[in-house]
């Protein structure tokens, strides 16, 4: 298949920047004749993109075209995280203003992460995905760690904006919807796409004859699970108002923003425990017992939601947006970014390993077939 498609679909993306910049300049003109000619201008310029993107053989591949719309609002999201931290100025000045009362969630600074995660990261996932799809290639890898980072995204947000101190304002409610209906209907597909390992059986016989001894970087990655799987059921617990000494110095000390009023961080903590927690459970039984061929899928999943809560959390806790009252105290900001980095990064590290070196975690044909 002709790149052609591929390139159109960042061309198509890049065409938020002058779309976002002309209705806000000519909505604030306050013409009919305005709103006719951002209309039209708009119309026109999708039109052309899309001819270019499908100028010789159009991708059979539905998703495609999902990611093709989704790269193209990721690019908006991020002009609205930009202009929200004064970097630019005069794109989406409308929008904030309609904002304002039918989605003032996006205002908080948890808005403000998840705007610069889906207009780098998943950006970035859009177009590689996009890209292997031209080409022919599995997109699969990088379709579950989106699948985890947009589940992680979507259900902190939802949740937040349903018990936070903006529940009674859903003007959006419905977009939002439609947006989480058909991501939904994405990570399905994607979960349907076929895997492609090629390991000889005799590494893989080799591989689960390996005792832990003889595997020291699983047995750090078991050392880390115990103390990560305490960690996130500690701040569970500490959302849902334990009264412990210990739960109320780390809140009063290390992390205030655990208290914040618009709910996201309690919404994440809980879904953390209630996720991450059976996770470590289930990869601590992986990493002892060969023949866990789900390994490499969920410890892709995982890091994908890991990464997505906490560039958010570590982002919304420092953000000046946050009341103060609830920022990270200057004191404890060290060991704050020291633990909640390690947290975020330690599990792509366990992902890369299953990933890479995938045998241990895979039966023998002759099991198979037996089976």
């Amino acid at each position: 298949m002709s790149a052609s498609a591929g390139t159109g679909v960042f061309v198509l993306s890049l065409m938020s920047i002058p779309i976002c910049y002309l209705f806000n300049s000519l909505i604030y003109s306050n013409s009919a004749e305005a709103f006719f000619f951002a209309g039209c201008t708009t119309v026109l310029i999708l039109v052309i993109s899309a001819r270019f993107m499908l100028k010789k053989k159009a991708p059979v591949d539905p998703l495609f075209y999902v990611y093709a719309v989704f790269a193209f609002l990721s690019v908006v999201n991020l002009i609205i995280g930009l202009e929200q931290d004064n970097i630019i100025d005069g794109f989406v000045t409308f929008y904030f203003k309609v904002a304002s009362v039918a989605d003032p969630h996006i205002k908080t600074a948890h808005g403000h992460m998840i705007s610069y995660w889906d207009g780098c990261v998943h950006y970035l996932m859009y177009l590689l995905m996009i890209a292997a799809i031209t080409w022919g290639d599995s997109y699969r890898a990088i379709g579950l760690y989106w699948v985890g980072s947009f589940l992680m995204r979507a259900i902190v947000y939802i949740l937040g904006n349903a018990v936070g101190k903006y529940g009674t304002q859903v003007g959006l409610f419905l977009l939002h919807m439609l947006y989480i209906s058909v991501s939904v209907w994405a990570c399905f597909r994607i979960f349907s796409l076929p895997s492609t390992r090629d390991v000889r059986s005799t590494s893989i016989q080799e591989a689960g004859r390996k005792s832990l001894l003889h595997r020291p970087l699983d047995l750090l990655f078991i050392i880390y699970l115990i103390p990560a799987f305490a960690f996130c059921v500690f701040r569970g617990l500490i959302v849902l108002d334990c009264s412990s000494k210990w739960c109320q110095d780390y809140t009063q000390h290390y992390e205030p923003y655990l208290k914040d009023p618009s709910a996201y961080p309690k919404v994440q903590m809980l879904v953390s425990m209630l996720y991450s927690g059976p996770y470590y459970i289930i990869t601590l039984y992986g990493l002892l017992v060969p023949g866990c061929e789900w390994m490499p899928d969920l410890t892709l999943v995982h890091s994908g939601a890991v990464a997505q809560a906490q560039f958010s959390h570590i982002g919304a806790s420092l953000h000046t947006r946050t009341p103060f009252s609830y920022r990270v105290p200057a004191a404890s900001q060290p060991v704050f970014l020291l633990v909640n980095v390690l947290y975020a990064v330690v599990p792509q590290a366990l992902c890369y390993r299953c990933r890479t070196r995938p045998a241990f975690f895979l039966k023998p044909t002759a099991d198979k077939k037996a089976e």
